[in-house]
């Protein structure tokens, strides 16, 4: 095999072995090491040490092919909500129809999510490859503040390009930025209320390309054809690195004093989505509602033994108001009047409100008391291809308008819910809401606050995906510094203090499998002082920052080349 073709070789091996071994950083594997050095042999060929003659990079599809290779085993438990449409309840076949068209899902949004992995690609060979000579022969100072600024343009880019993913094109897709996949690190993820999830992405980018530079000066050093051997810049890596994990460490040293404690009951009916759609299950579904909240928030000696009491989304067989007559006239009245009568707690559950003038919502309501006295939240954020059809009657979205024959409404109220006793404000986040961060800064005020989240996992089977849900979800306790509780229908629900740490999930003590019917009772403590974060007051301005900083870069080479023709 000549030179050239072994070059080509590895220009194609090399981008595929880095998405690879970033699979291994998140949810199923969760490896530490692999978050922070996924990143050597794609730079190996997007900052090459030598031009190879003959043979283009292309940065651009470089970085595609990472994308790809990540994307396509980190998405792949997409393919079982076709499946569950298709009437799936395991991982038994249910067709080639929705087998293809779970496979179809998952090439699509990859092959959509790879581009910013191409476009980071192309960003990083264009405008921050470090110039060797500079980089190995020019003196110290010189070379370590030109590595410097091309490891921070690097970084800045890889941020730049997390927030665009998860913005632009039908709301955006965020999941599985380099800063969830840290979200086992409590020490290090602490600084998320400052520069929210993704800022910390900033952080193994920035380690990456320094280490990769020192090493480059070494390797020249050893041959002979380099005389600068400094690490300062690494050093520099290593003291940011040290100084984020020191303010992580401040904050988990912080006490509180005089929370309030909200007993809380979390239920998990564990119900098959093809069973619910079918509603054949409805009865029991309601029966066991009902079974277990009496069996944790009934008053005893006249008085309840909780404060609130969660169901997950959707986990009403019947929308709430009956808009299709499927119960007897005021059933749900009679039902909720005498579940609350048994004691002086809240209920919080999931469902869907059908409107008389057509439109639907994804809806959250707090009940107190009896049925008539509620409060009533809809989902603000919803999901493409999920809860409404984009683009609905332009192909080839058309084609899908038999799966999703209607559209729900998203609702335009971001006030939290009163919670009567104690006095804590409900920050309602429904099902993937949880992993936006600048949806849920909307709801904070500065009052005592706790985050609930309704989710229904079922569209997933039992599948990774709700561990992966999990890990992108707990970062909005970081954030916000206010603690969560998730109540979902299969898949993880658990109580997350402030400081993003699990502390109580429901799990089969045997097995360890969090796939079952059961309920999580606990105490969440809510900070009175309701004190804003940094995040919560400015959202996502470290990522503003670092795309406006690749974009002077951009326009700075720019005027450069236009100055030099």
């Amino acid at each position: 095999m000549t030179d050239s073709k072994k070059l080509r070789l590895f220009l194609f091996l090399a981008p595929l072995l880095s998405g690879i071994i970033l699979v291994f950083a998140f949810p199923g594997w969760n490896s530490d090491l692999a978050m922070w050095v996924w990143l050597f042999p794609l730079l190996a060929v997007l900052w090459p040490w030598r031009d190879a003659e003959g043979v283009q990079v292309r940065p651009f599809w470089r970085g595609y092919l990472a994308g790809l290779a990540f994307f396509l085993p980190n998405l792949f438990w997409v393919r079982h909500s076709s499946r569950v449409i298709g009437g799936a309840v395991d991982d038994s076949w249910v067709g080639w129809g929705p087998e293809l068209m779970g496979f179809g899902a998952v090439i699509g949004l990859s092959g959509y999510c790879a581009l910013y992995f191409g476009l980071w690609a192309w960003f990083t060979h264009r405008f921050a490859r470090p110039n060797v000579k500079t980089l190995t022969q020019d003196l110290w100072q010189v070379s370590v503040m030109h590595s410097l600024k091309c490891a921070f343009l690097a970084a800045a880019a890889w941020v730049a390009c997390e927030w665009l993913r998860s913005t632009t094109v039908f709301t955006g897709f965020g999941w599985n930025g380099l800063g969830t996949a840290m979200h086992r690190n409590l020490v290090l993820i602490q600084a998320a209320d400052l520069v929210g999830v993704m800022g910390l992405s900033f952080l193994p980018v920035f380690a990456a390309c320094t280490a990769w530079n020192t090493l480059m000066r070494l390797v020249f050093a050893y041959r002979g054809e380099g005389t600068c051997k400094t690490r300062l810049d690494f050093t520099v890596a290593l003291v940011l690195m040290l100084v984020t994990a020191g303010y992580g460490m401040l904050k988990l040293t912080e006490g509180s004093k005089g929370d309030l404690k909200v007993r809380t009951v979390l239920v998990q009916p564990y119900v098959a989505q093809a069973d619910a759609w079918t509603g054949r299950l409805a009865q029991q579904i309601y029966e066991r509602l009902n079974k277990f909240t009496r069996m944790y928030a009934s008053a005893r000696e006249g008085k309840s033994p909780v404060d609130l009491v969660i169901w997950p989304e959707s986990a009403l067989p019947v929308n709430l108001h009956d808009k299709f007559e499927q119960l007897p006239k005021g059933w749900h009245t009679r039902y909720f009047d005498d579940l609350l009568h048994s004691g002086e707690f809240s209920l919080l559950t999931g469902t869907e409100i059908l409107r008389d003038d057509g439109k639907s919502h994804v809806s959250a309501v707090l009940f107190h008391g009896h049925a008539a006295n509620r409060q009533e939240h809809h989902k603000v954020h919803l999901v493409p291809f999920g809860e409404y059809l984009p683009l609905r009657d332009i192909p080839p979205f058309s084609l899908l308008q038999g799966v999703l024959p209607g559209d729900f409404t998203p609702g335009d109220s971001t006030e939290p819910l009163q919670l009567i006793k104690p006095e804590v404000q409900l920050i309602p986040l429904i099902c993937f809401e949880d992993t936006v961060g600048r949806v849920a800064r909307k709801f904070v005020r500065e009052a005592p606050q706790m985050i609930v989240n309704l989710s229904n996992d079922g569209w997933f089977l039992n599948s990774i995906e709700t561990e992966v849900h999990l890990a992108n979800a707990l970062f909005r306790a970081i954030e916000l510094r206010r603690p969560m509780v998730r109540a979902t229908n299969s898949g993880v629900t658990c109580f997350i203090d402030t400081h993003g740490r699990i502390t109580s999930r429901l799990n089969d003590p045997e097995t360890g499998t969090s796939f079952l019917e059961g309920v999580l009772p606990g105490e969440v403590s809510v900070p009175r002082s309701g004190k804003l974060t940094l995040y919560a007051r400015f959202g996502d301005w470290f990522a503003l920052t670092m795309s406006v900083s690749c974009a002077a870069a951009w326009l700075v080479a720019r005027f450069a080349r236009k100055a030099t023709l």
